[in-house]
């Protein structure tokens, strides 16, 4: 019997969270990015930030998202980085797992006196863990690269679908 009922709840978990990916419903979300063990080939330090997702599913399962974000690197130079960019995600049928790619536009900060812009591409993999219906918690791997440096992270956000 209790295998009977753990069966029902995993199909109606896996129902209730496939209606949240379809064409048609909005998504925000808001990570902290500090939880984000991040390693900068550049830097060789760890950081802390923030970012923010919204967008639309424009088919079933696949989000068009725009995102921005800022971080800071405490080190022998403090370095602050801003960011705006677009991205996608799929999610995989019925199962809350996903994969996204994004390209940003990324702004630093080096010692208040160099200043630098670049263009990354980044790509994701992550688990929307539904917490209710509408809210879900979000952890993901990350991977950031352009011509200058590369960024492999951990982040944690939620998603709230609508």
């Amino acid at each position: 019997m209790k295998k009977i009922l753990l069966l029902l709840c995993l199909v109606l978990a896996t129902t209730a969270a496939q209606a949240q990916f379809e064409k048609g419903k909005w998504l925000v979300n808001p990570a902290v990015t500090g939880l984000d063990l991040t390693y900068d080939t550049e830097s060789k330090k760890a950081s802390f930030g923030f970012q923010a997702q919204g967008g639309a599913f424009l088919a079933d399962n696949i989000a068009l998202l725009i995102n921005a974000g800022a971080g800071w690197n405490q080190g022998d130079a403090f370095r602050d980085q801003y960011f705006i960019g677009v991205g996608g995600r799929y999610y995989f049928e019925q199962v809350g797992v996903y994969a996204g790619a994004n390209l940003n536009l990324e702004r630093y900060t080096w010692d208040k006196a160099a200043d630098r812009t670049n263009l990354t591409f980044g790509l994701e993999v992550g688990y929307a863990f539904f917490l209710s219906k509408s809210v879900a918690l979000e952890p993901a791997v990350y991977w950031n690269v352009n011509a200058d440096r590369s960024r492999l992270g951990l982040k944690l956000g939620f998603g709230f679908y609508f």
